[in-house]
């Protein structure tokens, strides 16, 4: 297992093929406002790769841009909708198909209100995973080994929760339901970005 660090783009020869697990760091949680600074992705083979953007990027990473738009190859996240919002953002490419676990999760495992990746790396795959790095500084000029490897472990396990959460839908007869919020996923991260992040527009009042 390695964790690659590049700037501002994947190499060339990297994850040509298959589903890729994706996640963000940004300097916030409000897109417009707070840059994306590194976008982490992994094909679930044992390496992960960390792909930094620097204060003023241009965002020109046409290889990471091109895996994003392939309609021939999968991206799962872990609460995608936030990560979906910033690559169409700050990248101008709209991320599709899609799975998220934490969707999958809430639709899954009702007899708990605990979604978030550690406790189900936790609860599924018998994994601990820090989250201490979480809220660090991720538009320093460096980042640490401590960022790099939280980083990476974002991404890490995303492939055997879809094996073992997919397992669970279909046990359950959601399969279907989880399937059509997935498809949704990208156009809610729009609606996000278009100004209605918080209003329910299905609700009556």
């Amino acid at each position: 297992m390695t964790v690659y660090f590049h700037e501002e783009d994947l190499p060339e020869g990297v994850l040509t093929e298959g589903s890729v697990a994706v996640d963000t760091e940004t300097m916030g949680l409000i897109t417009p406002r707070d840059r994306l600074c590194v976008v982490q992705i992994s094909d679930g083979k044992g390496d992960e790769h960390l792909v930094r953007f620097s204060p003023g990027s241009a965002y020109d990473a046409p290889r990471l841009k091109a895996i994003m738009a392939d309609p021939n190859r999968l991206k799962l996240f872990h609460f995608g909708r936030f990560d979906i919002a910033a690559l169409q953002h700050y990248l101008g490419v709209l991320t599709a198909p899609v799975y998220c676990t934490k969707i999958a999760s809430r639709l899954i495992r009702t007899y708990t209100d605990r979604h978030g990746l550690k406790e189900l790396v936790r609860e599924l795959l018998g994994q601990d995973i820090s989250k201490q790095q979480q809220s660090s500084d991720w538009g320093a000029p460096v980042l640490s080994d401590a960022q790099k490897d939280y980083a990476a472990s974002d991404v890490r396990y995303l492939h055997l929760l879809k094996e073992e959460l997919d397992r669970r839908l279909q046990r359950e007869g959601r399969a279907e339901l989880a399937q059509a919020c997935f498809d949704f996923l990208p156009h809610r991260a729009m609606l996000d970005l278009a100004g209605w992040p918080e209003a329910d527009i299905f609700a009556h009042m």
